[in-house]
């Protein structure tokens, strides 16, 4: 672990221990915002061989990761919340299309829960934007585009819902 990336994990943990609701997360997206200013931190994070998408660090206790997401072309992802967790999205290269949905039936185990866009936005270069439980969004990359993201827990290991738009 490089010690940039040490210390990012130790600025983490402390804000979230403090407070690891929506005020804390939006502290360590301050924080990301920062660090992202600098070329040489996102060199140093996301080296351009990064993969689309890297477990950098897990924290033991708190649970929250961090990652790292390189895309060397178009990517779309469908609408998706985070389960009972949380993310925050820090785009560190290119730039992220974001829709944002409104629930127009929820979903269940068995079938998809239908989605209306609500807001379309885009991330660019230094933006950083937290997604709270239960937030439904969906990204769309049109070419090159790396980030760092931090979940409140390893989304890999977390069963969620589908979601479709109506």
């Amino acid at each position: 672990m490089t010690q940039l990336l040490s210390k990012l994990a130790s600025d983490c943990a402390a804000i979230l221990r403090k407070d690891n609701g929506p005020k804390g997360r939006d502290k360590v997206a301050e924080l990301l915002s920062d660090l992202l200013a600098d070329a040489a931190n996102v060199k140093t994070l996301i080296p351009e061989d990064t993969g689309e998408r890297e477990l950098l660090y897990e924290d033991p206790d708190l649970g929250f990761c961090i990652l790292a997401h390189n895309y060397d072309s178009p990517k779309t992802a469908p609408p998706h919340d985070h389960g009972a967790y949380w993310a925050i999205y820090a785009q560190a290269r290119g730039e992220t299309e974001m829709k944002d949905y409104d629930v127009l039936s929820p979903a269940t185990v068995d079938t998809p829960g239908k989605v209306s866009v609500s807001r379309t936005y885009h991330l660019r270069v230094g933006d950083v934007h937290v997604y709270n439980e239960g937030d439904i969004h969906s990204p769309h990359r049109s070419g090159p585009t790396s980030l760092l993201r931090i979940e409140g827990a390893d989304m890999s290991k977390v069963q969620r819902f589908r979601y479709q738009l109506a």
